[in-house]
């Protein structure tokens, strides 16, 4: 055999060093076998990730506060509502659209049974965001007569759903006048545009998306109670699920609101991070109100205010009674009786069937308390359902007209980020306070054990740590260093630290051409990624982390920070290098490298983002990747404004 292509062969199994080891040193290639079979080695407990999230969420939630007297609770109650407002909904442009005028079409009018008559009509939620809306009326007005908001819940049938029809032909048979509201995502407002994950898209542009559901609530009762008919000291609200949560929401932060009946429709945040079925949607878990109010406040507030809690037995959906119900009681309980109203404060638990439902029987417990509280002196009134069954119409029939370039989620959020981010001439030092502000940034400590430790064979030696960050959080992390063959091997070759969107396992490529370059390596997998991925509904665990004023984002990068400055120090490290791999994993090491201008040195990013724009222009949701959407980041910095904040280190993209 010719002699050169064994000199080649043999070539190709050494690597010369580069001048940070001494130039006798040669590295051996390390076998990618042996590679992944470290990166590979479990470090952490599966369920360990979301143990750890649901405590600390658990922890960060507000208790409730004790009130002697009436006038303390209030104190309360005006500060939550202040700041709830404030610190949560009306956020950057939804501020303007609290104050924009209301503009209302009305249709024509159906006359479907006896009784009753229904009025078409839309509403603009903001400018732009038309909201069709069926009014119940009773066929004779005369006086002042109760009105009641009937929100939807998470039902494709919207306004026409049978059970929500049914609920509102019962009132406007009882001389009540009703108005069946569409909500965001069902019946007529059905598509990808109002898919209730999106309205991040709007808080990643420094907006409350939990604005466009509160607004379309608020315009709602306003247009109730510019009915001349209108009563204003009896007033409900009522819906089942999502219409459960509107119910709790607007009857809590909106006094107007006399009497409440949430259906099946929220539970307090401790109580969800031991049942995760009941972790809801975006604007279930809205950005910052946990560290406002929880549920249980927003109940409490009610007081003295007639209020129904309705829960089902055996729900198959989320909020069953057993497990939902107690807590919201045992806090509202104290503050009803504070007031001597402890008969204002009822629940109702549903057997038959005791699924998720607002049928007859759900129905009928909400009509007592029409009873008791709107019709206390009618000797008359019966709790009992008129049957209406026939009286139910179809979709098509209940349609109201809406114009075709009517705006939804996605389209506001396009329009909001065109003029982001906005021009700032901040210095550094002030930028990057700022931004460790937007991604509520945390100085963790870190303290290592080893979890496993390799002599070195296959060309490369492993070790795996527990790193236990900010006495809070566990992050599995393998350490691979290559093999030399002489006395050199005493000098610690530079480090880089590698986060990849796939998990360390998954990284043995990277590792092995970091490896032949003469670097140690530190594989990371930070919060949910790789082995840090939580289990089970991922993606509402971190709209939980941000409702309690935490952000998915910030903790990534903080935690990369953190074993950064661990590893400069008991890795014997200079600046690491961080290698970033994926569009996620680069995002957050950008943010920590921006942070973090000592302990962290140069930065290489693969696939990373260009803008953040692109999460909204590719319309990706927080259920995909919750750490995007981290509220007024792109309002403040985009992609190059982060990049800035490294500089003089390198930020290299492949």
């Amino acid at each position: 055999m010719p002699r050169r292509p064994l000199i080649a062969a043999a070539l190709a199994l050494v690597w010369i060093a580069p001048p940070t080891v001494r130039d006798s040193s040669i590295l051996v290639a390390a076998e990618p076998a042996k590679i992944a079979d470290s990166l590979g080695r479990r470090i952490i407990d599966k369920e360990l990730p979301r143990q750890q999230t649901e405590k600390y969420a658990a922890g960060k939630v507000p208790p409730l506060p004790q009130a002697t007297t009436p006038a303390d609770w209030e104190r309360h109650v005006a500060r939550w509502r202040e700041e709830t407002f404030a610190k949560v909904i009306y956020r950057g442009e939804a501020a303007g659209w609290r104050d924009a005028e209301t503009e209302v079409k009305w249709f024509d009018t159906l006359e479907p049974g006896e009784g009753y008559r229904i009025r078409k009509l839309r509403f603009e939620a903001i400018p732009g965001l038309w909201v069709p809306a069926l009014l119940y009326e009773p066929a004779k007005l005369e006086g002042k007569v109760p009105v009641v908001l009937n929100v939807n819940g998470h039902d494709a049938k919207g306004t026409a759903a049978p059970y929500k029809q049914i609920r509102c032909i019962n009132q406007a048979k009882r001389g009540m006048i009703a108005l069946n509201v569409e909500w965001f995502g069902m019946g007529q407002l059905r598509g990808p545009g109002f898919d209730h994950y999106k309205i991040n898209q709007l808080d990643l542009c420094g907006t409350s998306g939990l604005a466009l559901h509160y607004l379309s609530m608020k315009r709602s009762l306003d247009l109730l109670l510019d009915h001349e008919h209108a009563d204003p000291k009896r007033v409900a609200v009522t819906g089942l699920s999502g219409g459960g949560w509107q119910t709790i929401v607007i009857s809590a932060l909106d006094e107007r609101v006399t009497l409440s009946n949430p259906v099946a429709g929220y539970s307090s945040y401790v109580t969800r991070t031991a049942h995760l079925s009941d972790l809801g949607d975006s604007e279930q878990t809205p950005v910052d109100l946990a560290t406002v109010v929880d549920y249980t406040h927003l109940t409490a507030m009610r007081a003295p205010r007639p209020t129904l809690l309705t829960y089902n037995a055996k729900d198959n959906c989320c909020f069953a009674s057993g497990h939902a119900l107690p807590p919201l009681m045992d806090a509202a309980r104290p503050v009803f009786d504070l007031y001597g109203k402890s008969d204002a404060l009822r629940s109702h638990v549903n057997e038959d069937p005791g699924t998720h439902n607002f049928e007859k029987d759900n129905r009928q417990a909400l009509y007592r308390m029409f009873g008791d509280f709107f019709y206390a002196d009618a000797k008359d009134f019966d709790p009992a359902e008129i049957p209406c069954e026939d009286d139910v119409q179809s979709a098509e029939a209940l349609a109201v007209p809406l114009p075709e370039d009517n705006l939804d989620f996605h389209k506001i959020a396009l329009g909001l980020m065109k003029d982001l981010p906005r021009a700032s001439d901040a210095k550094p030092q002030a930028a990057r306070e700022a931004l460790r502000e937007i991604v509520r940034a945390r100085e963790y400590s870190v303290r290592g054990e080893r979890a496993f430790e390799e002599a070195a064979e296959g060309g490369v030696k492993a070790t795996g740590w527990k790193l236990e960050v900010g006495g809070t959080w566990t992050l599995p992390a393998t350490l691979l260093e290559p093999a030399v063959t002489n006395a050199a091997a005493n000098e610690k070759p530079p480090l880089t630290i590698l986060v990849a969107d796939e998990g360390r396992a998954k990284s043995t490529g990277r590792v092995e051409k970091l490896l032949a370059s003469g670097r140690r390596v530190l594989a990371v997998d930070p919060f949910y990624l790789g082995e840090s991925q939580l289990t089970g509904r991922d993606w509402l665990l971190g709209l939980l982390i941000s409702a309690i004023g935490d952000r998915p984002l910030g903790l990534q990068a903080s935690q990369t920070a953190a074993v950064a400055r661990w590893a400069r120090q008991e890795l014997d490290a200079g600046p690491v290098e961080i290698v970033a791999v994926g569009p996620r994993a680069s995002l957050f090491a950008l943010v920590a490298a921006a942070l973090e201008p000592e302990a962290i040195g140069d930065l290489t990013l693969h696939d990373s983002l260009s803008s953040l724009k692109q999460i909204v222009e590719k319309d990706i949701t927080v259920r995909t990747v919750p750490e995007y959407f981290c509220f007024g980041l792109l309002e403040r910095f985009d992609v190059p404004q982060l990049e800035e904040l490294v500089k003089p280190r390198a930020v290299r993209k492949e």
